[in-house]
């Protein structure tokens, strides 16, 4: 039998775990950590660490998990800038260039599909995303929908059913939204573990986005919401009543909203991360400035109690960036967050939304988001002394060095 080869990172200027059970002192200087095989094994004082098989010196730089991104929209052909283009030149944001996409995405072939996937995911993994999720949505049809879904699990580390993105030109809505709910539903399940609906005007309705989550629900599949992206809507209150892990976008809440949302973590003990979880709050900051939206409330939403979650929304037509650096700066700068707040809802929050923030077990049921012992080996190396030169360097390449499941990527 083949022993675990272990690796040391030591000198390690600033270790921002974030990991819950360690309050206060979740931040340590002169730390090391040692990784066996996919996970670690041992986080301690730099003069303590144990021996091991090889050795990295982080040359006093900081570590931080590595980003987990819960939302992206990754398996795509085609281009859209010239919406762009016209969106920075005064045209407002509307759901309906998601057409676009399905046109491009329906003709491309599966090798091409696969292998656009996969850069964009190598994209994501230089820039310190070491666990990520997408969606499906620019099929639209049973076939492609079923066919993006398949490719997406060869790559991705999570795959979120999106039959629900826009009801395609030239159908009924109401008829659209069965087939979601039935055949391609069923097309798509053995690839999939969450389903997600655009409970937005434009998209789908209260009632017809009810349909969608009730009927994925009873499928077994984890839920998700896009809601309250482009004005006040149902999106909020819907999810919290389904128990969806994640409502995304939330960039118009009436006061109403932030309290349904702060209630669905009344059972939770924040410091602890322990207790029963609600529903996750995920701001897409890239998002909101390609769509000239208001940027999310994260300030509010954290005051209030709720975990909020950053994530890239990587896409073609209204965030075409898969940075979590990007997103962590926007979050600190225009948003009012911390870096240590920031950094969290990027890492740590980004798990929870995908309920990998829990898990130590030897089958590989590992946590993610956080540096803890028996938690995925995931780490990002900053070309930087701490996490606070994301915000006050902004737009450098401070990713240096990136560990994916053990692994030494970057």
């Amino acid at each position: 039998m083949t022993s675990t080869q272990s690796t040391l990172i030591t000198n390690i200027g600033e270790l921002m775990t974030q990991d819950p059970a360690r309050g206060t002192a979740s931040v340590l200087r002169d730390a090391a950590v040692v990784i066996e095989g996919e996970r670690i094994s041992w986080i301690g004082p730099a003069g303590q660490a144990p021996q091991t098989d090889e050795m990295y010196d982080a040359e006093g730089r900081a570590v931080l998990p590595g980003w987990v991104d819960s939302h992206t929209h990754l398996v795509f052909a085609g281009d859209r800038t010239a919406e762009f283009e016209a969106r920075m030149a005064g045209e407002s944001y509307a759901a309906g260039g998601i057409a676009v996409t399905t046109g491009a995405t329906r003709a491309a072939d599966d090798f091409d599909l696969t292998r656009l996937l996969m850069g964009r995911v190598a994209e994501a993994v230089a820039g310190g995303t070491t666990y990520l999720e997408t969606k499906t949505g620019y099929g639209l049809d049973v076939e492609h929908e079923a066919r993006s879904a398949r490719i997406a699990s060869t790559v991705a580390d999570q795959v979120t059913y999106l039959g629900a993105h826009l009801v395609p030109d030239g159908m009924d809505a109401d008829a659209y939204t069965e087939l979601v709910c039935g055949e391609m539903l069923e097309a798509v399940r053995p690839y999939v573990q969450w389903a997600d609906v655009f409970c937005e005007r434009g998209a789908f309705n209260e009632e017809q986005s009810r349909r969608v989550l009730a009927a994925c629900r009873d499928a077994g599949l984890g839920l998700r919401v896009h809601g309250n992206q482009l004005g006040e809507g149902p999106g909020v209150q819907l999810a919290v009543e389904f128990g969806a892990a994640s409502v995304d976008h939330v960039n118009y809440l009436a006061d109403t909203d932030v309290k349904v949302l702060a209630d669905s973590w009344s059972g939770w003990d924040r410091a602890a991360g322990t207790g029963e979880r609600g529903t996750v709050a995920t701001c897409l900051p890239a998002c909101d400035l390609s769509t000239r939206q208001p940027l999310a409330p994260g300030r509010q939403l954290l005051d209030a109690g709720v975990e909020i979650a950053l994530a890239s929304n990587c896409n073609p037509g209204t965030s075409y960036t898969s940075s979590m650096n990007y997103c962590v700066t926007t979050a600190v700068l225009q948003m009012g967050l911390s870096v240590q707040e920031a950094v969290r809802a990027a890492t740590y929050a980004g798990a929870l939304a995908l309920g990998k923030h829990v898990g130590a077990d030897v089958d590989g049921q590992r946590a993610v988001g956080s540096l803890a012992v028996g938690h995925r080996a995931d780490l990002h190396l900053l070309n930087a002394p701490s996490a606070t030169h994301l915000a006050y360097r902004p737009g450098m390449p401070l990713t240096a060095a990136v560990w994916r499941a053990g692994v030494k990527v970057r």
